[in-house]
Parts: structure tokens; C-alpha cells; sequence
């Protein structure tokens, strides 16, 4: 693909994301249809759709963005604290800085025993929806549903509690194509929440 196609679906993809909330996936296939391309055209990479994100936060969002970031690693952080039984770690454009308050929290446990987490929520009268979500590596993954309420944005957030088994964590904590971390745990939340809002 060549890489001024590949950058016009990119930066379609983020004006999506950044403004409607869509996932990456979805939004670059709606950035193809937008553009009147063939449905079978090649999609951009992950990193490019997120310099194009992080690009279009900077130039329209640049003085709303990291509140409602910071407002939306503490709302995890809430829920992650409350399993933190059961290995969570932080995922997605939360954890990666790319995230509007149109954005849900991605969630990832790691169990010994995949019901466990479900039987959690039962047991402190949490309702939750079980879906199927998008895993690490493309795969489908049960994930427990909820809505919560964040304080700061007066809104309700869509939290995703993703169960994985104990064994994928191991792959889980590989570094990306950057070298980033691609998850972070509890005390990695709580570090990037001490820093001010400019390094968000």
C-alpha cells in the first residue's frame, strides 16, 4: 500500500476515534468506506492510526484531553483495585495516552479460574453484560461488561473486564513494536497518575 493511501485512511480513522470513540479496527474499515475505496483495500498499521490520534488530540483536543484522560486512568484504576485478585492489568488507549472521554477502559485479568472474576461480580451485586471483545492477539475474549460512573466527567464510562488465563500473561508483558510496555498494572497506573498533565 502506497504511503500517502496509507496515511489519508490513518488520519480518517483518527478524526473517528478521537470524535465518535470508535475502536481502531473499526474505524480504519469506516475510514475505507468514507473514502470510497474497494473494502478490500489494505489497512494502515496500529502505530500509524496512533501518530494520526495523536496528531489530531494535539491540534483539536489539546486543552480538554489529558483531564478527561486522568479522569478515565482513575476510573480503571477503581476497578482494577477492586479485582485485583485476579492479576488486572490496564490496556488500550487508556493506558497508551490516546483516550477521549468518548473512550471505553479496557481491562485484561489474568485468572486461574475464569469464572472466578464473573462470580466476583455477582457476589458484590455488580451487573455486568458477558461479551466476546477483541483479545492481544486478534482473538475472541470473554470480557464482563459494565457501566460505571466516573466522577470527574459526570458521565458513564463502558468498562471492559477482559478474562484471560493465568498462562497468557507470560506473552502478555513482551514489549510492543516502540518498546512500550503494552498493559500496565496497578502501580504502573498509579505512577502515570502522579505525573502532571503535559507527560500524560
Amino acid at each position: 500500500m502506497n504511503d500517502s493511501l496509507a496515511a489519508e485512511i490513518a488520519n480518517v480513522a483518527a478524526r473517528l476515534v478521537v470524535e465518535e470513540g470508535l475502536e481502531w479496527g473499526a474505524a480504519k474499515r469506516r475510514a475505507v468506506k468514507q473514502l470510497g475505496l474497494p473494502a478490500r483495500t489494505a489497512l494502515p498499521d496500529n502505530d500509524l492510526v496512533e501518530d494520526a490520534v495523536r496528531e489530531y488530540i494535539g491540534l483539536f483536543c489539546a486543552d480538554t484531553q489529558p483531564a478527561e484522560l486522568r479522569a478515565l486512568r482513575k476510573l480503571a484504576l477503581v476497578w482494577m483495585e477492586r479485582m485485583k485478585e485476579f492479576r488486572p492489568y490496564l490496556a488500550g488507549a487508556v493506558w497508551h495516552g490516546t483516550a477521549t472521554r468518548l473512550s471505553d477502559i479496557y481491562v485484561q485479568m489474568f485468572c486461574d479460574d475464569s469464572k472466578s472474576a464473573e462470580i466476583c461480580l455477582i457476589d458484590h451485586h455488580v451487573d455486568y453484560e458477558p461479551r466476546s471483545v477483541t483479545g492481544f492477539r486478534g482473538e475472541l475474549v470473554d470480557a464482563l461488561s459494565v457501566s460505571s460512573l466516573s466522577p470527574e466527567l459526570g458521565e458513564h464510562i463502558g468498562v471492559h473486564l477482559m478474562v484471560y488465563d493465568l498462562d497468557d500473561l507470560r506473552g502478555a508483558l513482551k514489549p510492543d513494536t516502540r518498546g512500550r510496555l503494552p498493559r500496565g498494572d496497578i502501580a504502573a497506573v498509579r505512577n502515570v497518575l502522579e505525573l502532571p498533565d503535559e507527560l500524560l
